[in-house]
């Protein structure tokens, strides 16, 4: 086994990686930019924005326990190729999008391709990296969404003045498909068929070893799924991505038509929310890998909270709205590498791939959840007041159900 050398193969894959998600999350998370322009331009309400990027998540949350049972058995370096094909194809025809049934068809595609662009690729990076430095490899790798999302809020308007909305999806959709041939050339499924052990590892670690993290190795799934830590995780995951979504999805256009103001200054909302992603990722990830994943989702959710009823209670003021989204998202871009990472924490690694996918129902029930309640009560209510205070109330229930879960055992 090799774990010496100019450069360990682990950081091949984490930068590989890294692009593959920062051309996802710019697609995922640059919908709430791109929503305004679009909906205006075509003439659809807010609750059909909000159906648009349902049925991505219907078709991500769908596939996605696929994925990951499949990135544990096949290998996460076919997967992700083949994905990010599907991935690119689906965005470019975003762009020619004229009616909502193809609009909702279309991101139902990148929703397909984006299943293999999260739970395989988390997977595969907590592979290449020892316990021990997965909070590390993880904080870089989260960089990438919230790059990807500042970006957007950046460029977006630019894009707008000299071309127009579509051409934001042809870009994206170029990006992705350029990504096939790098995964194909680039990605390994796991260190040891590429002939490394996990950096971090400096010898082989023996079957009674640590590399057994916990009670739970060799378990059958039935065992793991009727487990009270995955039903507790999961269910705290659901809370948190109501909570998370119901913002973020729809804070440019709470800014630019409840608040009024103009476009640039509410897209340099997502500018704001993609750095302080950065900042978050990389110093409270790692972090993780001292505090532990539950203390440090119970203090991240916490802020969260915090941060959501700071904005119900801040009115109109576009400073506070600025600042507290700005703390929010510190650890909004710590929750899903946060809870991926449980995965690798609480249960045996042979089937940590088909976990976090089996999680991502939970996840994805949370953030379809809030686009329909949320679309609705805005355009019923007019005011995304109630929005709001829903995803305060989801937050604090997410705080609870981490607390109930045990400590990791986890001895690497």
């Amino acid at each position: 086994m090799r774990n010496k050398g100019a450069l360990h193969w682990a950081w091949i894959i984490l930068a590989t990686c890294f692009v593959n998600l920062f051309i996802n999350y710019s697609v995922r998370l640059g919908y709430s930019v791109v929503l305004p322009e679009m909906i205006r331009d075509l003439g659809f309400s807010r609750t059909a924005g909000g159906s648009i990027f349902n049925a991505y998540l219907f078709s991500y949350i769908l596939l996605t326990p696929l994925t990951g049972f499949l990135t544990d058995r096949l290998g996460g370096r076919r997967v992700i190729t083949c994905c990010a094909f599907i991935l690119g194809a689906g965005i470019i025809l975003m762009g020619t999008v004229k009616s909502l049934w193809t609009a909702c068809f279309f991101y139902a595609v990148v929703g397909i391709g984006a299943s293999g662009m999260w739970t395989p690729i988390i997977t595969v990076v907590q592979r290449w990296f020892t316990t021990k430095r997965r909070g590390l490899a993880l904080g870089i790798l989260s960089t990438s969404y919230g790059l990807g999302f500042a970006t957007m809020g950046v460029v977006f308007p630019w894009i707008v003045k000299y071309f127009s909305w579509r051409y934001s999806w042809y870009f994206l959709g170029a990006g992705a498909l350029v990504m096939v041939a790098a995964n194909a050339v680039f990605l390994r499924s796991n260190p040891e068929s590429a002939g490394y052990l996990p950096w971090g590892q400096n010898e082989p670690i023996s079957q009674n070893g640590p590399e057994q993290e916990n009670d739970l190795e060799g378990v059958s799934l039935s065992v793991v799924f009727k487990s009270k830590t995955f039903w507790l995780i999961g269910l705290s995951y659901f809370c948190i991505s109501y909570s998370l979504y119901g913002i973020t999805t729809f804070m440019v256009d709470y800014a630019r038509y409840q608040l009024g103001l103009p476009l640039e200054k509410a897209s340099f909302l997502a500018t704001i929310h993609g750095i302080c992603q950065i900042i978050g990722v990389l110093t409270i990830l790692p972090l993780s890998d001292y505090l532990g994943r539950r203390t440090t989702l119970i203090i991240s959710n916490s802020f969260i909270t915090a941060c959501l009823a700071g904005i119900i209670f801040s009115g109109e003021s576009w400073v506070m709205l600025y600042v507290f989204v700005g703390i929010m998202a510190i650890f909004y871009g710590v929750t899903f590498p946060m809870y991926g990472a449980c995965a690798g924490d609480y249960f045996p690694k042979e089937v940590m791939g088909t976990v976090i996918g089996v999680w991502t129902p939970f996840y994805g029930a949370g953030a379809i959840l809030v686009h329909w309640v949320g679309g609705i009560l805005r355009d019923t209510t007019g005011s995304y007041d109630h929005v709001f205070v829903i995803n305060a109330v989801m937050a604090a229930l997410g705080i609870a159900l981490i607390c109930a879960v045990k400590k990791s055992v986890t001895t690497q």
